[in-house]
């Protein structure tokens, strides 16, 4: 043991006098982008604080130089580069350059919020956490109902329908055997918890979600945990669900009744009260027929100021301005229907099409991200999981983890 301890002391010592840091670049020089983000929640996690060097080459981060990370870079195959830090942070916080160092203090506790059942789609999160080794814990329904929210800086909705309507796939999919199984699983959740429907067992999960926000905690949606999130916050007074559903019936007076004032991001929408439709609301908007096509379907991030606006800076810190479109059940949200204070970080071009949009509420952050893989196209029910060792540079994945280092930072002051 004493042997030890002097070993692991100096594999946090500098690796040479001259260059003390690791300058782990996130341009086009990157080996692999996305397993540098599991490297800096590494070091985070060994207690390492690390410089986030916003727009300065694609987004990159700046590392104290110990033989104990740059032997992890190497076993992680992530490019990195022996720097003197001090130039470096000169130049990102010179106020010529729209530029900034955010401090990276702690590796945040993360939760995805999913079934343990096995479902014939898979989840872009859970394949960018696994394939980055970042960390995280699997919750559902009766942790969130029992208070563990708490325990998390960050939590991920699963491609949910939180409207209590099994994602909408009654039309296609009521035959199958993992649709009835869903089924049956949520509605016998929902009488082991008191509720007579599954709708009221997921109003009260969002509602739940919403205080932990409201808190200080930072919420991650994609897909469908988007949208359907605000509607049954929306609909917490009335009734949405077809009677296909829920064998009672949809409200007629439901529109009139629905709070907006319950939701993060959307307001002034209208639910979809068709079974057969695979829709749950105006909210979402899909390529037109001629743009629907991964050839030609893109969007761009908006750029921001890294000094004055950090949170969206950090939240859309890419190597590219452009990312190839991804549909999913909900592929974007109608920009007429999100509410003012709301910020906008990506849009398809020339359309009503918002991509990727976060705001603060209370003393959190939420973030919704539209569409479901950001390296399949159109991914249906049934396919395989994408191969992220064959997209080790998908800025669509990228955004996707830059949600996942935004709570390490160092609390920022908002914009006034």
């Amino acid at each position: 043991m004493k042997a030890f301890i002097p070993a692991l002391l100096l594999a946090f010592l500098p690796l040479t006098s001259s260059a003390q840091d690791l300058l782990i670049p996130m341009d086009e020089t990157q080996a692999d982008h996305l397993k540098a983000y599991g490297a800096v929640y590494y070091a985070l996690d060994l207690g390492m604080e690390v410089d986030w060097l916003l727009n300065y080459r694609g987004g990159s981060f700046l590392a104290p130089g110990v033989d104990a990370l740059a032997t992890e870079l190497r076993i992680r195959g992530v490019s990195f580069e022996l720097v003197s830090g001090g130039p470096i942070l000169a130049e990102v916080e010179s106020p010529a350059v729209n530029m900034a160092a955010v401090r990276l203090e702690k590796a945040p506790k993360i939760a995805v919020y999913a079934p343990n059942q096995t479902l014939p789609w898979d989840d872009a999160v859970l394949l960018a956490l696994t394939y980055a080794e970042v960390p995280y814990e699997q919750i559902y329904d009766d942790d969130v109902l029992d208070g563990r929210l708490g325990e998390f800086d960050w939590v991920h909705l699963h491609h949910e329908d939180f409207t209590g309507q099994y994602g909408k796939f009654f039309a296609a999919y009521r035959t199958q055997g993992w649709y009835q199984e869903q089924q049956r699983e949520a509605e016998l959740a929902a009488e082991a918890r008191g509720f007579e429907k599954v709708s009221q067992l997921k109003l009260a999960v969002a509602r739940a979600i919403r205080t932990y926000v409201a808190e200080g905690g930072f919420l991650f949606a994609m897909c469908s945990g988007t949208d359907t999130f605000d509607i049954a916050l929306a609909a917490s007074g009335t009734d949405i669900v077809p009677a296909e559903m829920d064998g009672d019936g949809f409200s007629s007076d439901a529109v009139s009744h629905l709070d907006f004032s319950q939701t993060l991001a959307f307001q002034n929408f209208t639910p979809s009260f068709n079974a057969m439709e695979y829709e749950h609301s105006d909210i979402d908007v899909s390529p037109p027929g001629e743009l629907r096509n991964p050839l030609v379907d893109y969007f761009t991030l908006f750029d921001f100021s890294a000094k004055w606006d950090p949170v969206p800076a950090m939240l859309t810190q890419n190597h590219v301005a452009s990312v190839r479109g991804f549909m999913g059940q909900t592929t974007s949200f109608r920009r007429s229907l999100i509410k003012p204070g709301v910020v906008v970080m990506a849009e398809a071009p020339g359309r009503d099409a918002v991509r990727y949009l976060y705001g603060p509420m209370g003393r959190g952050f939420f973030a919704f991200y539209a569409g479901h893989d950001p390296e399949d196209y159109q991914h249906f029910v049934g396919d395989q999981p994408t191969d992220l060792n064959l997209h080790r540079h998908s800025p669509g994945y990228r955004l996707i983890l830059n949600n996942v280092l935004f709570p390490a930072a160092k609390k920022q002051p908002q914009k006034t």
